[in-house]
This record gives C-alpha cells, structure tokens and sequence, in this order.
C-alpha cells in the first residue's frame, strides 16, 4: 500500500490505535481520528498503520445527503465538541436564587455561567432529536411532522430563557404562526 497517498476519509487499521479515519492531512502526517483514543497525528510511513478495504464492495458515487449522514453520525460519536455561545455580559458571574415559600429552608444558589451551560445543552439535545427524527428512515412524514411539532413547542416553552443569551441567533424560537398553546 501507497501510504503516502491517502486522502480524507480513508478508513484505516493502526496496530496500536485500532480503527480510525483520515480528518486531515500536512505534510509528512496523516491527522487521524481513532474510534478508541481520539484524534492522533500519524507519520504517513508509519509501518503500523494499514488501509481498510472493504471486501466485495462496488464503487458508488456517494451523495451529499449520505455524506450529511456520515458527518452527522461522526459529530454524534464526538458528542463533546459544541458550539460556543456566549452567555450575555450582564449575567457573567451572576447567581440564581431558589426560595421556597417556606423562608425556614435554606434557598438553592446556582451560578448563572451553570444554569446557562445546562439550558444550551438542552438545546443542543433538542437539536440533535430534531436531526434523528428528520433523517430517520422508517417514520412517514406525517409521523415527522407530528414529533417535529412537539420540539417545536419545547422551544417555546424554553424561549423565556433567551434573556440570558448575548446573541440573538442562538434563541429559542418556538411556532411563528402567532398561536398560544
């Protein structure tokens, strides 16, 4: 195998590392992400390292769809990496206060930075739901419509929330048609 001629995508078998795929190449080094260890930076001779051919396997020509379905499964199985959104500046460093009715119980404190994180990973989620269902292969599009609904009103009930976002992009928008629930 011409190891040195490798492109983005090419799965590979690392005596070490286990199953991986090219995400990048420099020059002398192949930038591969390992199912088991992460990302690793691999010499592009290194002997440990072997191409995955699959057997019996005609060529097909893959389309943008499936390669969104690739991409989405490899940011699932990295779960980790999220976008950054910025908590407004008026909050930064900020509490929340939980009182019960009863003043003889202590109030639950919560950094603002805490309960902010929590709420984008929510939405985050939310997202993520929204994508499986939307690319999901055996619900009919009326059975997506109605679970897409439910989502939907899940934002709206999370948009009294948006105060704490700096940006306005990044808010919870709920149904537009103007209905209450």
């Amino acid at each position: 195998m011409n190891q040195l001629t490798l492109g983005i995508g090419t799965r590979l078998q690392h005596t070490l590392h286990g199953q991986g795929v090219i995400v990048g190449i420099k020059y002398a080094t192949y930038i591969i992400s390992f199912i088991n260890v992460g990302i690793k930076e691999i010499d592009k001779a290194d002997k440990n390292l072997e191409e995955i051919i699959p057997e019996n396997v005609s060529e097909e020509i893959e389309t943008n769809n499936e390669v969104e379905k690739s991409l989405l499964k490899i940011l699932k199985m990295w779960g980790g990496i999220n976008e950054v959104v910025p908590l407004g500046d008026k909050w930064i460093g900020g509490t929340l206060l939980l009182q019960t009715a009863d003043k003889t119980l202590k109030p639950k404190e919560i950094s603002i930075d805490d309960f902010f994180h929590k709420i984008v990973l929510l939405r985050d989620r939310l997202r993520v739901l929204e994508q499986n269902i939307n690319s999901h292969k055996k619900l009919t599009e009326e059975e997506k419509v109605n679970i897409q609904q439910y989502i939907t009103r899940c934002y709206g009930s999370l948009t009294t929330f948006n105060v704490l976002f700096k940006n306005k992009e990044q808010y919870f928008v709920g149904d537009k048609s103007g209905k209450s629930e």
